[in-house]
């Protein structure tokens, strides 16, 4: 039996997929491909999902970034930042069974991980923590350090 990803391993393999998928106007299934080749790359179904299920929904999530990215413009986003906040954007508004302190906690550390620009901490961790999101039909709500807004 092949040995799934933990949920935080799968996540990361998605937003390199998400950030890789910035600079190219390949596909996500071929943009794992090549990853599966150059990068050893395993398949794990929630990574997948995660992946093609963030661009299926690209237009209504960056249209949420630039809403709440008060004093940014999308195209000032770092690539790095861009993609934990699409990612984060995504698992908050389809992934209902992730907490969104998770999906923001998560998001934080890939950018920590993959930027360690402090400027860049300081903008993914406003946008994040303010911004999004919807939980069903009950609507859309926005997130600061201690749960949803009013």
């Amino acid at each position: 039996m092949e040995k799934s990803m933990r949920r935080s391993e799968a996540r990361e393999q998605a937003f390199i997929l998400v950030f890789e998928k910035s600079f190219t106007d390949d596909e996500i299934p071929a943009i794992l491909e090549t990853a599966k080749f150059s990068r050893e790359l395993e398949d794990d179904p929630f990574m997948i999902r995660l992946a093609n299920e963030t661009f299926k929904h690209l237009d209504e999530i960056d249209q949420l970034i630039e809403k709440y990215s008060i004093g940014w413009k999308k195209q000032r986003i770092s690539r790095v930042a861009l993609a934990a906040m699409r990612l984060c954007c995504y698992e908050m508004l389809y992934e209902t069974d992730i907490p969104a302190s998770v999906s923001i906690n998560e998001a934080v550390e890939l950018a920590k991980k993959f930027a360690g620009e402090e400027d860049v901490m300081d903008k993914l961790e406003s946008n994040t923590d303010k911004a999004v999101l919807n939980t069903g039909d009950q609507g859309v709500y926005r997130y600061d350090q201690y749960g949803a807004l009013p």
